[in-house]
């Protein structure tokens, strides 16, 4: 007999939601079968069995969050043996006294950042919830549970319009929400340029015109020669590491991050080694990650190790933007649609002040600027 653990899916992640099961107590099961959906805060990923034999018992029903290494089902393995103690809960035991509050080995309370975060915008304390997790961990079910038995004051402020209706973020929304707010912190600047697209459109129409050729969009073009701007200037291929006095982070792979809409907010998926690949290649992983974006099967490998992002809104018919840097990378490029007589197309890069200074910033879009009015250089 063995406990089934919440695994990590996600170098983020500190807790999974149980989307659905695949299979009930009672049920064989073998191993590479999926036994449940996980929703991380990247997105829904499949969890396959790693053993085969029969599922017992559910731990935790669809719905419910647990962290990570905490029970979630229990497998008959044909072993005989008792579980192995993973499923150490609080003592539910009545006593006179309230048991120690469990505590890390700094002698905080033992709780997820996330639930910390969580406790100090609802005004929580923490010494005040019995943890429902591992050894009395406390997570984020657990402060769900104290506002709904015991909410906070209600704040005098505006009426809600009649109608409204509150949506509460999925774990996908809410790791958005938190990265963004994560990069409020990092002193960034600004640089905008503009280029001549005409070339660009033209030679775009004439790639598609091929009836072998798959189907390239104007961001397909741009994240190629982003990707060639960040190999000629390395600087912006970086990350800021706090390590010691500070560091800059040169990274050797160019993994374009691509912001994709998605039914829960913004993903960044990744075409790695975009400066090695043809456009057309970018083309095809482009739209590939789009759809995993859009049915929400991105996996970790897929969003993991980006070293700059494109953001585009153009297809909108936004003209100018500016994009909110994707920690822990360096720059961000913010990209608007292409108007007028020649057709101009504005972007604006983002970057991290602490590693990325004015020059660099301006010998980057310099670059870039070459590549998107002579296209050819671009794809050769």
């Amino acid at each position: 007999m063995i406990d089934i653990l919440m695994p990590r899916l996600s170098d983020t992640m500190e807790e999974g939601v149980i989307s659905s099961w695949h299979f009930g107590p009672g049920d064989h099961v073998t191993t590479g079968q999926v036994l449940a959906e996980i929703e991380t805060d990247k997105a829904i990923m499949e969890f396959e069995a790693y053993q085969d034999g029969t599922l017992t018992e559910i731990l935790v029903p669809a719905g419910s969050a647990v962290p990570i290494g905490a029970p979630i089902a229990r497998l008959d393995d044909g072993s005989g043996d008792a579980p192995e103690p993973a499923r150490e809960a609080p003592a539910a035991e009545p006593v006179p006294a309230a048991p120690p509050l469990p505590q890390e080995g700094n002698g905080r309370l033992a709780a997820t950042p996330l639930v910390r975060r969580l406790a100090r915008e609802h005004g929580i304390d923490l010494a005040g919830i019995t943890g429902s997790g591992p050894r009395g961990r406390i997570v984020r079910a657990d402060i769900e549970d104290a506002l709904r038995t015991d909410p906070a004051p209600a704040e005098p402020a505006e009426p809600a319009a009649a109608g409204a209706t509150r949506v509460p973020f999925d774990a996908v929304r809410h790791a958005v929400a938190t990265r963004l707010a994560d990069s409020a912190t990092i002193p960034t600047f600004t640089a905008t340029a503009s280029a001549d697209v005409d070339a660009l459109l033209t030679l775009r129409a004439q790639i598609n015109e091929a009836p072998a050729s798959a189907k390239v969009t104007v961001n397909d073009l741009v994240v190629r020669a982003v990707a060639l701007a960040l190999r000629a200037h390395p600087g912006i291929n970086a990350s800021y590491s706090p390590e010691g006095r500070g560091a800059t982070v040169l990274h050797e792979g160019i993994h374009v991050g691509i912001a994709v809409s998605s039914p829960s907010g913004l993903v960044v998926p990744v075409v790695r080694d975009a400066d090695r690949s043809p456009v057309t290649a970018i083309a095809v992983r482009t739209r590939e990650l789009a759809g995993r974006a859009a049915d929400r099967t991105l996996s970790p490998a897929d969003m993991a190790g980006g070293t700059c992002t494109v953001s585009n809104l153009g297809m909108f018919g936004v003209e100018q933007f500016t994009a909110i840097i994707n920690p822990p990378q360096g720059a961000i490029l913010a990209v608007g649609a292409a108007l007028g007589e020649p057709r101009r197309m504005r972007y604006t890069l983002t970057a991290d002040h602490r590693i990325i200074d004015g020059a660099l910033a301006g010998q980057f879009l310099a670059t870039l600027t070459g590549l998107l009015e002579h296209p050819l250089r671009a794809i050769a």
